[in-house]
């Protein structure tokens, strides 16, 4: 989180899965639409899987779909490492021709991005590391402190406590301190990053994006269901 090349965000199956190329008609691949929901609807066990890498310098709408199917690919092999980074150019792709040329994105564009698509990357993330790492999750661990960041960050694992008598903490060096295998203990929410050096206002953009405020509304309604009803 602390190098200079993540300027904006760092971007997290173990079950293989195969989806199709899906065509889009000209003119459909703004931000605006919901590429990311049409993917996962188009996704399918008898098709040949397309293989992309995330290396790629080119950020253009029309890379969307092949850059859903290479996070598909890294969460399916469980690389976690490249799955945040390609969360990461995803987003810039989202966000539109602006965040697109610079190369990252400002918290002032996270609104540009369907819900949709948020939606479907939260997905990939959940389903591929058994419900422990997305934005979702992170949004509910954000909740659960009061929207504290600090008690976030701890909880999730990117600060780390100082070895002082009194109570200190500070920022995870990316990349070697923060967990990238399910295996090491990760703690829940860990994945994927976002920086948060300069500011915690692109995070709080991706967290209270209405992609994920339905969700929270279906908790609290199913939360007022009499218990009889929820048997």
């Amino acid at each position: 989180m602390a190098t200079a090349a993540f300027k904006s965000l760092h971007h997290p199956h173990l079950q293989s899965r195969c989806f199709r190329r899906c065509r889009f008609p000209p003119g459909r691949m703004s931000s605006s639409s919901s590429i990311g929901a049409l993917y996962l609807f188009c996704s399918s066990t008898s098709s040949t899987i397309t293989t992309i890498t995330s290396s790629s310098s080119i950020l253009t709408p029309a890379a969307v779909p092949q850059t859903f199917t290479a996070l598909s690919d890294h969460l399916s092999a469980a690389d976690f490492r490249q799955a945040d980074e390609t969360t990461r150019r995803l987003l810039i792709l989202l966000a539109g021709e602006a965040a697109q040329k610079r190369g990252y994105i400002f918290f002032s564009e996270i609104q540009f991005i369907a819900a949709g698509d948020l939606q479907a990357i939260d997905e990939l993330w959940r389903r591929h590391s058994g419900g422990r790492f997305g934005y979702g999750v992170q949004r509910r661990i954000w909740e659960e402190e009061r929207r504290d960041f600090t008690r976030f960050f701890v909880r999730v694992g990117w600060m780390r406590r100082l070895e002082t008598e009194t109570e200190q903490y500070m920022y995870r060096s990316f990349p070697g301190e923060f967990d990238w295998e399910m295996e090491s203990g990760s703690p829940e929410g860990h994945l994927p990053l976002t920086n948060a050096l300069r500011g915690t206002r692109l995070l709080a953009s991706i967290l209270t994006h209405p992609a994920f405020e339905a969700e929270e509304e279906e908790k609290f309604e199913s939360s007022k269901c009499p218990t009889y009803m929820n048997n």
